[in-house]
């Protein structure tokens, strides 16, 4: 993925947790940080002092964290980015190796968040609204489109058997 889609999948996922989308120090942020620069490099290419771009940095990864439900920082936000924006689905258990498998790369798993609607009629099942397991629900329903199974489905997205199934 390039920045700008980087940048845009953060913006999408940040707006649909919080209501509000990056500014562009935080975008610049992020940026650097995928570049490897120091937050002084990055206050100097915006404008602002360092002490503000660290300042900005830091609770931006503070939030980032919250959006993701996992530790983010300096040192990893290359890797939650790719494990939160990508998902590969090899069909078919073939065999990746020779490029000749029926692979789809990058589904896009941030769309406007489901609306759930409370059924008195079936037992009750866990609090689905939390942040960490927001992305692989809104997953689910894409992956039963492209024709998995719900096994498959929990195997990917990496939720037990029985919430897959509760899921419509």
């Amino acid at each position: 993925m390039d920045s700008t889609h980087i940048l845009q999948f953060v913006d999408e996922v940040v707006c649909a947790k919080t209501g509000k989308h990056l500014n562009d120090l935080q975008r610049k942020i992020i940026e650097g940080i995928l570049k490897r620069q120091k937050y002084s490099d990055i206050a100097d290419s915006y404008g602002c002092t360092a002490g503000h771009a660290k300042d900005v940095g830091y609770k931006l990864l503070q939030m980032l964290s919250d959006v993701f439900g996992e530790s983010v920082d300096k040192r990893n936000l290359k890797s939650v980015l790719k494990r939160q924006s990508t998902i590969n689905i090899a069909f078919n258990n073939s065999n990746n190796i020779d490029g000749n498998s029926n692979t789809i790369n990058y589904i896009h798993a941030c769309s406007d968040p489901p609306t759930a609607t409370v059924d008195k009629s079936q037992p009750a099942t866990p609090d689905f609204q939390d942040n960490k397991n927001q992305v692989k629900i809104e997953m689910i329903g894409k992956l039963r489109q492209l024709g998995l199974k719900d096994e498959q489905i929990a195997e990917v997205v990496g939720l037990a058997l029985e919430i897959v199934k509760q899921i419509d």
